[in-house]
């Protein structure tokens, strides 16, 4: 198949890309080429900007699109109608986001989206970013009725993960000593490895699926103190878990203190635990978890960044909170 992808130089994108070249598809990308432009050497790329340059795409023909940079419906809208007669498949890249509430457990696809008073803002923001996921839907349906598979993942991670949100859970576990652990560890939590998103992606595009999908897991319930044991297996440390509550968590995550994703306050219970069996009855399947956390580590262990976390605590700010929780 002939794919176009709309982005593809970082994480998610980058890996579909790789799935893709691995079944043997012909790739071409889209994007400014301002992050990672030696990817893909061998990988035709078209340069220009969503929002107002869509001329590379005049006189083109591709089977499908997958749209990982899609933010703005304006914008989608926009590259949607640019490429409505060049493609035959359009996947927009969504997020579970979308959802009005998460005190629910086992949300499904057909669970109410959020919404904006104004539809008309397009500043994305932690407010405003599902409500615009929301309305890139509805726009990509519109343009491309039965022809548009929306992907609707929950917290990717692995390798090339930029957010560091679950790859501070490995390297933390690795560091040793005294590790605060927000809330409880029977609290369900879920993630999915970047590579098998990416691979199950490239698959329903060559089967020519269509609707809306949940993609996250695993396909089991997977505790947060799991998880963490998981980390601290495939260390192979003697980390002392320090489990604070989640009181003392929420508050923390509320005040802009700590990321602790992927764990989530008891009243976003139904951003970890969405139902996703339209997915699993579609093949969506899960790498050992110890693969993922292995992988991960490794990963950013010998990454340039791989002393520097962009999400989690610092050792002398985890310090600090320890001591106020033992008072």
């Amino acid at each position: 198949m002939k794919l176009l992808l709309l982005g593809g130089t970082v994480f998610l994108g980058r890996h579909i890309v790789e799935s893709a070249l691995e079944r043997g598809h012909e790739v071409t990308l889209f994007n400014r080429g301002q992050h990672n432009p030696d990817l893909f050497p061998n990988v035709e790329k078209l340069h220009g900007d969503r929002n107002g340059n869509l001329s590379a795409f005049a006189g083109r023909q591709w089977d499908a699109v997958i749209d990982t940079s899609g933010y703005v419906p304006r914008i989608v809208r926009a590259s949607a109608e640019a490429l409505h007669n060049s493609v035959k498949h359009y996947t927009f890249i969504s997020s579970i986001s979308v959802f009005a509430q998460f005190d629910t457990i086992g949300l499904t696809e057909d669970a109410p989206t959020a919404t904006l008073e104004d539809e008309t803002v397009e500043g994305v923001t932690n407010e405003t970013y599902g409500a615009l996921k929301a309305l890139c839907e509805q726009v990509v349906e519109q343009v491309m009725p039965g022809h548009a598979l929306i992907v609707r993942p929950g917290l990717i991670v692995g390798p090339d993960d930029p957010t560091d949100r679950f790859t501070y859970w490995p390297v933390r576990t690795a560091r040793g000593g005294e590790m605060l652990a927000p809330g409880r560890p029977d609290q369900q939590t879920q993630f999915i490895d970047v590579r098998d998103l990416a691979a199950w992606i490239v698959r329903m595009i060559e089967a020519r699926k269509t609707g809306v999908y949940n993609a996250t897991g695993p396909d089991y319930m997977l505790t947060w103190g799991q998880f963490l044991e998981g980390c601290r297996s495939v260390a192979n440390r003697d980390t002392d878990l320090v489990w604070v509550g989640n009181t003392f968590a929420a508050d923390l995550m509320e005040k802009e203190v700590a990321n602790f994703q992927p764990w989530a306050p008891e009243e976003y219970a139904g951003m970890r635990s969405v139902n996703c069996q339209k997915a699993y009855s579609e093949g969506l399947t899960f790498r050992p978890l110890a693969e993922t956390i292995r992988d991960t580590l490794t990963w950013k262990n010998a990454s340039p960044t791989g002393k520097e976390l962009r999400s989690g605590l610092a050792p002398e700010q985890e310090e600090q909170l320890l001591r106020e929780w033992k008072k």
